[in-house]
Parts: structure tokens; C-alpha cells; sequence
């Protein structure tokens, strides 16, 4: 693909996929606290605490990150999004009025990111979501009752 015109739907599952293996490091995390500090054991609510600070924690340099480089390094992606989005719509069959509706609905989506508190809950919605289920599956998985001290 050339710069001008980006794979957008294959960056997204590259995207998506380096998330949840950067949040593979949730199940390292919880996983070393029971084991090391929590004498093998863990509740499914703790277990999920611990999980979903370490995702809001890599979500929020995600956010971070994607700050400096949208505002330093890619200041024109939203006119690059809106126009892919634009093309998308017209290759789905949108058409008329459906279309000068689209458009309308992208404008303001591209005023709306502007907003530095929009842009910040947006990005937060792309990354948080997903470290929040792996902090879920993780903490299912990881959870263990203490044992069973019996006397003698």
C-alpha cells in the first residue's frame, strides 16, 4: 500500500493483535503476584484488580503515545480516515441521500476529534475494552483458593 492510501482494515488487525500480545503481559503480571507474593494464591477479584490496572496503565501510554504521534508526526489522519471512510461507504452501495448523510456523520466525527477530551475517550475505547476482557479471561484462569492447612 502506498502512504497516500493505507490498508486501514489490515493495520487494525495488527493493531488489535499487538494488543492483546502486549496484554499477554497481564497474565505474567497477576501470575507472578500469586505465585511470589500472595502464597500461590488469588481471588478472581483480585486477580482482575491487578489485571485491570496494568491495562489502564498500558492503555494510558497508548493514549499518550498516540497523542504525540497523531499531533507531532500524522496531524492530517482524520482527513486521510474520513476520505477511506467516504470510499468505504460508496463501495458498500451508499448512495444519495444515505451518502450525503455518511458525510455529514464523518464531518462531525472529524470535529469531534479535534476536542482533546473526545480524542483522549476515543482512544481510550480503541485499547481499554480489549485489556479489560484479557484481564477477565486472565483472572478466571489464575485464580486459586488457598490451601488447605489441616492439623495434625
Amino acid at each position: 500500500m502506498s502512504a497516500s492510501n493505507p490498508d486501514y482494515e489490515g493495520n487494525m488487525i495488527i493493531g488489535y493483535a499487538s494488543m492483546v500480545l502486549a496484554f499477554s503481559l497481564i497474565f505474567v503480571g497477576v501470575k507472578n503476584y500469586r505465585d511470589k507474593h500472595n502464597d500461590g494464591a488469588i481471588t478472581f477479584g483480585k486477580a482482575f484488580s491487578i489485571g485491570a490496572y496494568i491495562a489502564l496503565i498500558a492503555s494510558t501510554i497508548y493514549v499518550a503515545t498516540w497523542a504525540v504521534e497523531y499531533n507531532f508526526f500524522m496531524p492530517d489522519f482524520m482527513d486521510k480516515y474520513a476520505a477511506h471512510m467516504a470510499t468505504e461507504a460508496q463501495k458498500a452501495g451508499v448512495s444519495g441521500e444515505g451518502l450525503k448523510e455518511k458525510l455529514k456523520q464523518i464531518e462531525k466525527y472529524k470535529e469531534m476529534y479535534k476536542n482533546p477530551i473526545y480524542f483522549t475517550l476515543m482512544t481510550y475505547t480503541e485499547i481499554l475494552p480489549v485489556g479489560i476482557l484479557v484481564s477477565l479471561v486472565v483472572a478466571a484462569i489464575l485464580r486459586k483458593k488457598p490451601a488447605q492447612k489441616y492439623a495434625a
